[in-house]
């Protein structure tokens, strides 16, 4: 009978997630990793594999979780335009926030791996195909509510959000100054309100 495991395989998952999203893929050691989870190396490899499986299953989590939060953003408002300026606030106050690793793993590991690494590539794809298809549900329910103008075409604004947003995570993985965020912003609202 096989012996139950002492620890929270979720809790470490989470652990291994935040590591890679701060350091990148090649950075991270495995002692790195191993301090980080608190768990021995043969519990590791046990649950999760090699580093690289470690690494996808870590990737897939931070998608899976971040189309969540972002599709609740976007139904958090009365209106369509007023959800999508909370999202893009809450990315510009998590950029400020200096105990959060800077930037957006997507972003940074389409730097790190994905010229050389396809199963990677196609992690990111599918993040900002998820992305972008959520940008385009608010942006027809914007439509609807009359908060954004109907003849903004749907699937093109989202990718003009979904680029912006991308744009933003990258400024602050440089920690650049907040104003040039908050003026990416001003004019990406005003953009898709149809003010410019």
């Amino acid at each position: 009978m096989a012996r139950p495991r002492k620890f929270n395989e979720d809790e470490a998952l989470l652990q291994a997630t935040r590591l890679f999203w701060n350091k990148g893929y090649e950075a991270t050691s495995m002692t790195d990793l191993l301090c980080a989870t608190g768990l021995s190396k043969s519990s590791l490899y046990d649950t999760f594999g090699s580093k690289r499986d470690l690494f996808l299953a870590a990737f897939e989590a931070y998608r899976v979780e971040r189309i969540r939060v972002l599709r609740s953003y976007l139904q958090s408002r009365p209106t369509a335009y007023d959800s999508i300026a909370a999202f893009f606030q809450m990315v510009l106050e998590h950029a400020q926030a200096e105990e959060r690793p800077f930037g957006c793993m997507s972003c940074n590991e389409a730097a790190e791996m994905a010229p050389h690494d396809e199963e990677v590539q196609k992690l990111i794809e599918r993040d900002f195909d998820g992305m972008e298809n959520a940008f385009a549900d608010a942006i027809t329910r914007g439509h609807t509510d009359g908060s954004i103008p109907a003849h903004h075409n749907a699937r093109q604004y989202a990718r003009f959000l979904n680029a912006t947003h991308h744009g933003l995570q990258i400024m602050a993985r440089t920690r650049t100054q907040v104003n040039r965020m908050d003026d990416v912003l001003a004019v990406m609202l005003r953009t898709l309100k149809g003010d410019d």
